[in-house]
């Protein structure tokens, strides 16, 4: 039983490093396409600052996942492999699709599958499902408004500014704000991963004194995300940062703190919030702000129809994982 729970462990580390390869572009599109640094160079400085958002903020996010959208006392190995399989086979395919999803929805929907394949709409955690719910829809409406409101602010302070000048001191702030929002990232989607290994321990008696998160998960998971974001998901970046709109360094650096303020909030009040809306939000909100024609609004669609497809669509495909893990004989004891 303990190498098959040591394999789980690994798949949920490769999910953790797929989820990094996915959302590299809410990190690095805007400071990429803005030509602030090199794309080598930007993923090189959010992989940093994802890993050391190990030692921040802890783990609430974390909490949530593990006992806020499933009954603990139906999770099992079974489940969480299920869960695994159909989040990783969603972000990988939307991932080569170039769709910007959210990774953390993903792995929502597939425990919602699961638990409702194993025992019925009963053992989903409702009051935690409707926060997650609540956030799929406020991200990035927030996301928008921070974005827009602290472009019109930067407009009214740098009104009197040479393109030039504005152009020279953003192009150095946006390095902060990357920083900034990849610390966000980390410590925030890090942690759903974080959840699924430590509620595996638990359901399988392999954590002793009630459930929580050992350290050696905390870093484990930002490693892993961290060597995803250094691989970078090339086409979804171009998405993000190209296709969306068209953007300078002020734009970039606006989209980038409205996002990491809204996730760093919502990380230490425990809510998985998706890093992808809220980024996409923030972007459509800086862009909104030249004019709503500069919003390619086609690519926007495409990017919401991901979203609202994700935790059905991966919910789907875990509940039939599930029932085909049933005919596979597996380790017990």
């Amino acid at each position: 039983m303990l190498a098959y729970v040591i394999f789980i462990i690994i798949v949920a580390l490769l999910f953790d490093f797929l989820n990094g390869m996915n959302d590299a572009a809410n990190s690095i599109a805007t400071i990429v396409s803005t030509r602030v640094l090199s794309p080598r160079l930007a993923v090189l400085w959010a992989a940093f600052f994802n890993l050391i958002a190990a030692f921040f903020f802890g783990v609430h996010v974390a909490t949530t996942i593990g006992k806020g959208v499933v009954d603990p006392a139906i999770v099992d190995a079974v489940v969480i492999l299920a869960t695994l399989l159909a989040a990783i086979l969603w972000t990988a395919v939307c991932t080569q699709l170039g769709l910007p999803i959210s990774v953390s929805h993903a792995l929502v929907g597939g425990l919602v599958g699961t638990g409702a394949a194993k025992a019925g709409l009963g053992a989903l955690v409702w009051q935690g499902l409707i926060k997650i719910a609540i956030f799929i829809g406020l991200a990035p409406l927030i996301g928008t408004f921070l974005g827009y409101f602290s472009m019109v602010a930067v407009y009214w302070m740098c009104h009197r500014c040479s393109p030039q000048v504005v152009d020279r001191w953003f192009r150095r702030l946006q390095l902060a704000s990357a920083a900034a929002f990849s610390l966000g990232h980390g410590t925030n989607d890090a942690q759903k991963t974080m959840g699924i290994i430590a509620i595996l321990l638990f359901s399988t008696g392999y954590m002793k004194g009630g459930f929580h998160v050992p350290f050696w998960i905390v870093i484990s998971c930002h490693v892993a995300i961290a060597l995803g974001t250094l691989a970078g998901g090339w086409r979804v970046i171009e998405t993000v940062g190209m296709k969306m709109t068209k953007l300078r360094s002020v734009h970039g650096f606006c989209a980038e703190t409205a996002a990491a303020c809204s996730i760093l909030l919502s990380t230490v009040g425990g809510i998985p919030v998706s890093t992808t809306h809220t980024i996409t939000g923030a972007i459509i909100g800086v862009g909104a702000t030249t004019k709503l024609s500069a919003i390619r609004w086609g690519v926007a669609y495409r990017i919401v129809w991901a979203w609202l497809l994700t935790i059905p669509g991966t919910a789907l495909v875990a509940a039939l994982i599930w029932h085909l893990l049933q005919f596979i004989p597996l380790p017990s004891g």
